[in-house]
């Protein structure tokens, strides 16, 4: 196996795949489901559900506690709504094989409630992006750590890397040791991990490396600002939803997310890059 990262180029079956057929309908493109965290936490998952819908996910879904549903209702409007009170309302939202693919983690929260979810959406075996809280919730229980499977992709920088794997503290600060802990990390929980950042990585279950290189022209820097990796969890996970497998769909939301930056521009918020994401498609040629 070749040990060096390769950097990701679009292609065109990735391009063609991108499109959606004139005879389609939102059925055809999946149905993503993004729990949301509660009163006065609902703006990332928001975020994520709007980076869902924009790469093409079929219909799009928050899962919201109680508290959190009139703030979310009064935020939303092409994204649906389904209450989450306990984990029989998850169970009952889970039976419905519509949904194609799950996000948990942005503003979710770190308690007992939030760690049954998730050992509930990993037993359910679906395509899942995990990040942020979901993050930290693997971090600290090891039996969630071996629920995880293949269909899933773990989006950590570099501190909620290191919540699961503190020994690699020294590795992340040179790019060969980058290079080793993300290929052990992608092996120990036998799924896609992105390790996000200037120049990020992701390595699939097989070994392979991918790199994803830093605009030269800047832009990317506005990329550092509070929510745009929520949105990158919605692009992934959108893809998800419409059948890329997970590698893929990694590789495909981290350079999409990071030409919604280019495009757009300094001055760039979190918000932006979902709105950013159809002049992309245009100059694909979508």
């Amino acid at each position: 196996m070749d040990r060096a990262p390769r950097t990701f180029v679009m292609t065109h079956d990735l391009r063609d795949r991108l499109g959606k057929p004139v005879a389609g309908h939102k059925y055809m493109h999946g149905h993503a489901l993004i729990l949301s965290g509660g009163a006065g936490k609902s703006g990332a998952a928001r975020l994520a559900a709007r980076g869902a819908l924009r790469v093409g996910a079929g219909l799009v879904t928050l899962a919201v506690p109680a508290a959190a549903l009139p703030e979310v209702a009064a935020q939303i409007t092409a994204i649906m709504l389904r209450g989450l009170h306990d984990a029989d309302d998850l169970a009952a939202i889970l039976a419905d094989a519509r949904i194609t693919a799950l996000c948990l983690g942005p503003g979710l929260g770190v308690g007992d409630a939030e760690a049954r979810h998730l050992g509930m959406v990993l037993s359910a075996a679906r395509p899942t992006v995990l990040d942020a809280d979901a993050l930290t919730l693997l971090a600290h229980d090891a039996q969630l750590r071996r629920a995880l499977h293949d269909g899933c992709v773990l989006t950590p920088h570099d501190g909620e890397f290191l919540r699961l794997f503190p020994e690699c503290r020294d590795d992340l600060g040179h790019q060969d040791g980058r290079v080793a802990a993300l290929r052990m990390a992608a092996a120990r929980l036998g799924c896609t991990v992105v390790l996000k950042g200037p120049g990020t990585l992701l390595a699939g279950v097989d070994g392979r490396l991918w790199q994803h290189p830093v605009a030269a022209d800047g832009a990317m820097a506005w990329l550092a600002t509070a929510g745009s990796g929520d949105v990158l969890a919605g692009f992934m996970t959108g893809l998800l939803a419409r059948g890329f497998p997970a590698e893929a769909a990694a590789n495909l939301g981290v350079w999409l997310h990071g030409q919604a930056a280019r495009r757009f521009g300094p001055g760039l918020i979190a918000e932006d890059l979902p709105e950013a994401l159809p002049g992309v498609f245009r100059d694909l040629g979508l």
